[in-house]
């Protein structure tokens, strides 16, 4: 008779009715149509208008004037067109009668002949620097216009000229000296108050002082700032009591870092402004405000802050009204619908494949959407009132770029903890029952490929292949490029005691490495055997493995089918403890999830595959590192099924050291990358339907993470360099806006709780299993960051054979294990503290970078700490571990972190 498939169905406590209803499922529904109108909700909380801002309904004393529109700078000798001046003279003139200049080069000493007409009266400033040739051409320059047009009121010789340290004090007073002989109006010079305060002697050379009052710029609380600056007015005015004063900047702007307790937005802009216009009409002061038009050239040399001191925008927008609500975002709520309209269908896609999902999970899948896409829509709202150069775009844009590639990262692992944790039905759930005595079931040709394996290991798992309880099968030993005969002769010899279903080869030196043997023993299968079983040379395999999992083959559409890897070695020490969970973890979570889907990672041992898919395939893929999954991913294009049973079946040995665990994930990194090139059609291009939805989104998802590792790395190096920037040029160099900062930090924080929950709920394990687990996966993210890099740009790697059970080495040489990550840790922290005191932790801005900083710099703690626990010695040193040393060929792909 023919045994059947004994795949079971595990019945579901709700009905499969509701599984099939999809998008209709109403429970799917009112949890993303709650958690949107609450987010709704919430960015209107966040966004609320101010309105408790007194109104001004006066006219303003004056603007500072530069009417430099996009793309104009006087630093790369681009100045505006005399039309353009024109026009702003006439948006100003409807708000104020006064302007204040600061240079005449270029058209803008035509300002004062262009505004003839529109009642503006002019102060006409020249502007001064250390080249003393053009400081006399400009000088002369000023002196001809202001004599020859009767709107300027004013000359202003300089502006902040002592603060830069451009000139000394006698030389500036010369040069105003020089000028009130030349002109018939007044004659100052622009300075902020402590430099009037230092030099008396300045005071006394001018007709007026001209104070900048900027409390912004000092760290001065939004709150007090109108107080302060009236304050060192006040100093300024007992300093000197018979000079007049014009304020000759006072401002706040609406967008910049945090400068002590100071906070740049348009809220506190606006607030600033009109509280002093308030107190400016009271007191009759002379002032200009800092400054009629944003001017974003000036913040290469001054900050992000420095260009956005206008009241209108660069595009001459106003950015607020003198009266009425004030918005930090008044086109908010675009952003808060698009941020609610792409989480409903983000939510709804998914959770319409699994309504299963039970409501608590749905409500946390939909809240976790939500919060990820409305933090992309803030980052986006930003970039939108930001003024961005072409190459500050790109940056920003790739930024972005990558906070879209984050949301989809976690949008993915969000819908993977809630359908592990929440999901109730299981529709391809196998449980592998023994067939029963009688039952004829295909013959069975296992492949055991070894190289230079220790004969004691070998033999050792041949006695456990001979001991399966099945009737037929036949075990093909190939050993490839192990040149001493002594190893491989005990091996030939044990086979051909067990007697004629033993056979064993010796190809010497042969090409193709695993791969190649295994297609060597693919040409020698016996004609009749049905199916294919692989398992690597340290596996002791259970006598029913074969009676339990062969029978799947009954359906003709199952391809291969896979058991878990699991090991016998964990001998008592913390590291190999930490690796046992670690690996355990993708088994009894991930690929129970994909199994769902039929997307399962076939690896390379404890697999079994019907023959004539392998010789349809053209056999094992000798070309690729991680010729398993390869030849997995090959089955599913085309078109054959997968069956997975969480039953472990066989166990073998783990990497005895930190560098044999960090070279066989760097192999299995470098070879999934190859995968993913090879296969790019198949996975990316949607016209082409060789693969199913779900096992497109199961291999995209599950290797995303690998590239958030290489992600990394660039991000690692861009942000030492900008720390460096940080340190030694704090002014051109800022720091991000936080929503740069936080999705980072963000991340790495859901991605532990994610790890914690998934193993609570599915391994079985203690917490100090779980956190080792999440330790000695997250040890790992340098070396598969540079794997992936490679793996995308090259096409071969020299085979790693992973070394098991040598010596531990002494704590030192854990130390020189992973030397590479204790550099790049001692940067990380070095660069931290760096920025930390050296900006004095003032800011929110400050304690964020060093924040990320410290975030980025964990996968390296967790490196160096994960390789001296390795170099410990073994509390309990179990008699079977010691009993074999040895080295072995580790499973060709890595089952935690590629999921």
């Amino acid at each position: 008779m023919t045994y059947q498939s004994p795949i079971r169905r595990q019945e579901a406590r709700t009905s499969t009715r509701e599984a099939r209803r999809g998008w209709a499922s109403p429970s799917s529904w009112a949890a993303a149509l709650a958690v949107g109108v609450v987010a709704f909700g919430l960015w209107g909380i966040a966004n609320k208008p101010a309105t408790n801002i007194a109104p001004y309904t006066g006219e303003i004393g004056g603007f500072a004037f530069s009417p430099f529109h996009k793309g104009e700078s006087p630093q790369t000798g681009d100045y505006p067109t005399t039309a353009q001046i024109k026009s702003d003279l006439q948006l100003a003139a409807k708000y104020t009668h006064n302007i204040r200049t600061y240079t005449v080069e270029g058209d803008l000493g035509q300002i004062p002949e262009l505004a003839q007409g529109m009642n503006l009266n002019v102060t006409l400033g020249a502007w001064l620097d250390r080249h003393p040739e053009a400081n006399a051409q400009e000088l002369a320059k000023v002196v001809q216009i202001a004599n020859a047009n009767p709107d300027v009121k004013q000359v202003m010789v300089g502006n902040e000229t002592i603060l830069r340290g451009d000139m000394p004090v006698p030389e500036l007073i010369a040069d105003i000296h020089q000028v009130e002989k030349q002109v018939h109006v007044p004659v100052s010079t622009a300075e902020p108050w402590h430099v009037w305060l230092k030099h008396p002697e300045l005071a006394n050379s001018v007709d007026f002082i001209t104070v900048h009052l900027l409390p912004y710029w000092e760290g001065v609380p939004e709150n007090i700032a109108v107080q302060d600056a009236m304050h060192r007015f006040q100093e300024v005015h007992d300093r000197f009591p018979n000079k007049r004063i014009v304020i000759g900047e006072i401002g706040w702007p609406s967008d910049g870092i945090d400068i002590g307790a100071a906070r740049a937005n348009t809220i506190n802009q606006a607030r600033f402004l009109r509280d002093f216009f308030n107190l400016a009409q009271q007191k009759h002061l002379n002032y200009f405000v800092m400054e009629a038009f944003d001017q974003p050239w000036k913040t290469s040399f001054e900050g992000r802050a420095a260009g956005y001191w206008g009241m209108f925008t660069l595009g001459r927008h106003q950015k607020w009204s003198l009266t009425g609500p004030v918005w930090n975002h008044a086109g908010w709520i675009w952003y808060a619908l698009g941020a609610a309209l792409t989480s409903l269908l983000a939510t709804m896609a998914l959770l319409s494949r699994r309504p299963d999902i039970r409501l608590p999970g749905k409500l946390l899948f939909a809240v976790l959407v939500e919060g990820f896409t409305s933090t992309l829509a803030m980052l986006l709202m930003n970039m939108g009132q930001t003024y961005l150069s072409l190459g500050a775009a790109a940056v920003w844009g790739g930024l972005a770029a990558g906070q879209g590639l984050l949301l989809f990262l976690l949008v993915a692992d969000s819908f993977e903890l809630v359908e592990t944790i929440f999901g109730r039905i299981a529709k391809r759930h196998f449980e592998p029952i023994p067939a029963p005595s009688g039952a004829r079931l295909p013959k069975v040709s296992i492949h055991l490929p070894i190289c230079n394996e220790p004969p004691h290991m070998v033999k050792q798992t041949l006695d456990s292949l001979a001991a399966l309880d099945y009737d037929r099968f036949e075990v093909l030993v190939i050993d490839n490029n192990t040149m001493d005969p002594a190893v491989w002769e005990p091996v030939a010899e044990h086979c051909a005691r067990l007697g004629p279903k033993f056979r064993f080869f010796t190809l010497g030196k042969y090409k193709g490495y695993k791969a190649g043997a295994l297609n060597f023993a693919l040409r020698e299968t016996a004609p009749d055997a049905e199916v294919v079983g692989v398992i690597d040379s340290d596996y002791l395999v259970e006598p029913d493995w074969l009676r339990c999992m062969v029978p799947a083959f009954a359906d003709p559409a199952v391809g291969f089918t896979q058991s878990p890897q699991d090991y016998r070695d964990n001998d008592g020490s913390i590291f190999k403890r930490m690796m046992f969970w670690e690996y355990a973890g993708f088994f009894h979570t991930g690929m129970v999830t994909r199994n769902e889907r039929n997307a399962i990672i076939q690896h390379g041992t404890m697999t079994l595959i019907r023959k004539e898919a392998l010789l349809n395939e053209q056999g094992w893929a000798e070309w690729c590192i991680c010729e398993d999954s390869q030849l997995g991913l090959r089955l599913f294009r085309a078109g054959y099924e997968a069956v997975y049973s969480k039953k472990s079946f066989g166990k073998g040995v783990m990497p005895d050291d930190y560098t044999a665990f960090r070279k066989q994930r760097y192999r299995w990194a470098y070879g999934a990358m190859r995968i993913v090139r090879a296969n790019a059609a198949a996975l990316f291009n949607p016209f082409n339907k060789e693969l199913t939805a779900g096992q497109r989104w199961h291999f995209i998802t599950g290797w995303l993470p690998w590239f958030g590792d290489a992600l990394g790395l660039v991000f690692l190096a861009m942000g030492l360099a900008w720390s460096l920037g940080l340190i030694l040029d704090p002014v051109r160099f800022e720091f991000p806006i936080a929503l740069f900062m936080l999705p980072s930090i963000g991340l790495f924080f859901f991605k532990i709780v994610q790890i914690l929950a998934l193993y609570k709920n599915r391994v079985p394990c203690g917490f100090m299993d779980r956190l080792g687990a999440a330790v000695a996966g997250l040890a790992l993210s340098h070396s598969i960051g540079k794997a992936v890099w490679k793996g995308l740009f090259t096409n071969s790697l020299p085979f790693l054979r992973t070394p098991k059970m040598e010596n531990a080495p002494a704590l030192v040489q854990g130390l020189v294990m992973a030397r590479e990550e204790l550099v790049i840790l001692a940067l990380t922290w070095a660069a931290a503290l760096g920025v930390g005191f050296g900006h004095h932790w003032a800011t929110l801005e400050t304690r964020l970078w060093v924040g990320v900083l410290f975030t980025q710099s964990m996968p390296y703690l967790a490196s160096v700490g994960t390789s001296i626990l390795a170099a410990l010695p073994a509390k309990v040193v179990k008699p079977e571990a010691v009993a074999v040393a040895r080295k072995v060929r580790a499973p060709a792909f890595h089952p935690a972190a590629g999921d």
